[in-house]
């Protein structure tokens, strides 16, 4: 049996047993009817079960996945991941060309690709442009391109969360372009395609049609993702339990079942309070002095090309407006070539050649370090 095959017996197998659990656990509905032929295709991404959820719907269709290359360090595991669906590889925070290039010969062979070409889950429930060379590898492909949307993903398994919340999620089928149309389009024309098929947000679509999100500690995690006071205006002291977050200050939210804060004022929604944080934090208008913040209790390692590790030092982070520093190391803000974040605990970024990652264990928000960078 050659590995093609296997994939296939595997996810058969999956399906069966994986499809009522997760249908029931996440209140799962399809739009999806069958697509015949090799397929390109591409969805938003809004939980860590985007896979599972966009497979469940295609009828036991076998198709390849981009994954984070985070999922290639975890040992046997990996081996076992590798041996049973063989995802391709996508290195954030690093150029996307060896992905390309591996998603184009797994088309040339026949496989369907399944890519979450914007890159990462969504933090505030609303869509991110996808890559902008997603239209010249749907063009250059030869095969049918395929978009499809995630409805209710957000508010059921958001990326800050520990918990899955039992509400409602559909996957709908938006576009089906066939190698004949994509040739008679530009790639930008195609990309921009794709960014209105699959845009999403999580809340005009809770506003239009409410549905609660039932579960538990439903706030905890919230840190991971809001990092300001909108009270104290200080960052590092936001912290939750069940279905609160809080503030050292004396600050108190409670998060609802549809995803909504109370009391509502001044945010009634994450979206509102992440808009107001960004702003403050381009503007540095918060609390702080030369050093803008710090966490501590976290890991800094250089990643390589085999996917090798090799530790560097443990300890705090800090935020100055010109630098990163890490222990005793440095790294300057202008030599730092890109940067992203995997799940919510693991930072990378590359400099010249080289290719970091931090990780923390705890609840340490490192998402404004990324933040940061991009309003600087």
């Amino acid at each position: 049996m050659d590995s093609y095959e296997r994939h296939k017996r595997i996810w058969r197998i999956l399906y069966g047993m994986l499809g009522p659990i997760v249908r029931r656990m996440f209140g799962l509905s399809c739009d999806v009817p069958e697509i015949d032929g090799t397929v390109l295709l591409i969805s938003n991404h809004v939980t860590a079960w985007d896979p599972i959820l966009v497979g469940l719907s295609l009828h036991k269709k076998q198709v390849y996945y981009a994954a984070s290359e985070h999922l290639f360090r975890l040992g046997l595991l990996t081996k076992f991941i590798v041996w049973a669906a063989d995802p391709v590889p996508r290195r954030k925070a690093a150029s996307g060309v060896d992905t390309v290039i591996k998603c184009r010969r797994h088309l040339d062979q026949g496989h369907s690709v399944c890519i979450f070409a914007e890159g990462e889950q969504s933090w505030d429930g609303l869509s991110i442009d996808v890559f902008s060379a997603t239209g010249k590898l749907a063009k250059g492909s030869g095969v049918t391109l395929a978009t499809m949307r995630i409805e209710g993903g957000y508010l059921s398994c958001p990326r800050w969360s520990k918990t899955v919340r039992r509400g409602k999620v559909h996957c709908r089928l938006v576009g089906l372009y066939s190698a004949e149309q994509l040739k008679t389009m530009k790639p930008r024309e195609i990309t921009a395609q794709i960014n209105r098929d699959i845009f999403e947000n999580a809340w005009e679509r809770q506003s239009a049609e409410p549905v609660e999100y039932r579960g538990r500690r439903l706030a905890e995690g919230l840190e991971r993702m809001l990092y300001l006071c909108p009270e104290c205006r200080k960052i590092g002291g936001l912290h939750t339990k069940g279905d609160r977050i809080r503030c050292t200050c004396g600050m108190e939210r409670r998060y609802l079942t549809t995803g909504l804060f109370s009391p509502s004022a001044p945010f009634s929604q994450l979206y509102e309070w992440d808009i107001w944080e960004r702003e403050r934090l381009k503007e540095r208008d918060f609390v702080h002095d030369e050093l803008l913040f710090s966490d501590s209790g976290l890991t800094l390692v250089r990643l390589g090309g085999e996917h090798e590790e090799t530790l560097i030092a443990k300890g705090e982070m800090r935020q100055y407006e010109d630098r990163l520093e890490f222990a005793e190391h440095t790294f300057p803000m202008d030599d730092i070539k890109d940067m992203a974040l995997v799940l919510t605990n693991r930072l990378l970024f590359s400099i010249a050649d080289n290719y970091y990652e931090v990780r923390t264990k705890g609840t340490a928000n490192l998402r404004k370090y990324h933040e940061f960078r991009l309003c600087r």
